[in-house]
This record gives C-alpha cells, sequence and structure tokens, in this order.
C-alpha cells in the first residue's frame, strides 16, 4: 500500500460520520441494485441505508482506507456478524423502513438468504458477513477492493469464524471474490427476478448480471 495510504481497523465511533459520508458519494448511489431502481443520488443522505450500515458498524468488524494526505476516507468493507434467526428479525424490521425501494432490495436479499440456510448447511452457528465493499470512484482499479477484502478474511479468521459470507451484487466484486478463493453458491440472473406482469424488477447497467451468493470456508 502505498505511504499516503493507511488501512484501519477496528473502526471507532468517531470515525462514523466520515465512513457516512463515505458512502453517500460513493457505494449508496453506485451498487448495482440500489442504481437500477434509482434510490439515491451521489451525495444524497439515506436513512435506511445508514442506519443498516450504522448497525453494522457497531460490529467492529470494519476495515477503511484512509488517504492521510487527503484526509479522507477512501474505501470501506463494512463487515458484521449474522446469527441463525437474524434474517427474520432483520426482515420484520423492513417494516419500519420509510423508503419502498429500500424495502424491495432487502426483502430480495433476505428471502434469498433465508432459503439457503447457511447454519444449517455448514453447522455453525454464526457466519462473518461483508455487507458492503466500497471504493471512492476517484481511488478505483489500483487493487484497494482486494485489500480490504483481505483484511477482512484475516479479521474473521483472528475472531474464530468458520465460514465468510458475501452478497456479491457487483460484477467486480465478483471477480474479486473468485480470485480469493470464494465459492458461489448461489446465482441468480438479475432479469430472471420480475413482477407479476413479468418485467424484471431491478434493471441493473451492464456488466452487472448476476446476484451472487459467495462463501469462503475459513480454517
Amino acid at each position: 500500500m502505498e505511504n499516503n495510504l493507511e488501512i484501519i481497523s477496528p473502526i471507532t465511533e468517531e470515525h462514523y460520520d466520515e465512513i457516512i459520508l463515505h458512502l453517500r458519494n460513493n457505494f449508496f448511489a453506485d451498487e448495482p441494485l440500489n442504481k437500477s431502481v434509482k434510490l439515491c443520488e451521489h451525495g444524497d443522505k439515506h436513512e435506511d441505508l445508514e442506519k443498516h450500515s450504522l448497525q453494522t458498524l457497531q460490529d467492529n468488524l470494519s476495515v477503511m482506507i484512509v488517504d492521510k494526505d487527503a484526509n479522507k476516507v477512501i474505501g470501506v468493507a463494512l463487515n458484521g456478524i449474522q446469527n441463525a434467526g437474524d434474517i427474520q428479525t432483520e426482515k420484520e424490521k423492513l417494516n419500519q423502513a420509510n423508503d419502498e425501494k429500500y424495502k424491495n432490495i432487502f426483502t430480495f436479499l433476505y428471502g434469498i438468504n433465508q432459503d439457503l440456510d447457511l447454519f444449517c448447511k455448514y453447522r455453525v452457528d454464526r457466519i462473518f458477513e461483508c455487507r458492503i465493499l466500497s471504493v471512492d470512484q476517484n481511488y478505483r482499479g489500483q487493487g484497494l477492493a482486494k485489500q480490504l477484502l483481505q483484511k477482512s478474511l484475516e479479521i474473521a479468521e483472528e475472531q474464530g469464524f468458520k465460514l465468510f459470507k458475501q452478497d456479491a451484487t457487483s460484477f467486480y466484486t465478483q471477480k474479486i471474490a473468485e480470485n480469493m478463493g470464494f465459492v458461489t453458491i448461489f446465482e441468480l440472473r438479475y432479469k430472471a427476478h420480475r413482477n407479476e406482469d413479468g418485467e424484471p424488477i431491478f434493471k441493473t447497467s451492464e456488466p452487472h448480471k448476476f446476484l451472487k451468493v459467495m462463501i469462503k470456508v475459513l480454517e
């Protein structure tokens, strides 16, 4: 990593506002599902996404990269703990969400994960989950996402997790994860997920064609 860049974990509460600002300017608008339904524009606040992000940060497993010269967060991996039963709880909490588009995205993701039942399949009682992997649009193509994911793997192993999972919605995240030994256990072409009228619900842009649930079993 370049001398002006620093990778930091755990992320203390004093950095939460910086993380949210980074996400508003990058991930919230750029993530393929969010973008496909026009969930928000660059720089916009989004109450539900911010609650989701802050809840994840409180698990103290996340990672960020800071450009010390620019004094800004340029990349984050927001990692959380998923326990058995959490998905059902989160699905019920969606009723309190303010944004119908947000509800649709997370109902879709939670439904798939609930059907997969990884706790039973892999005989674990908790899962390390990378929920958001984001790099500042001005720093992409430098391998920072890979470094964030690698550091996240190290944390998962240090904390004794047996299973690392991510719902990889982006083609680029999928390629990085594949190159790091993650295995796809479920994939769905976005165009195949349709509403009652037969129209695709998520009209994602190229090259984002699939949702892939990807895992890595840890020793």
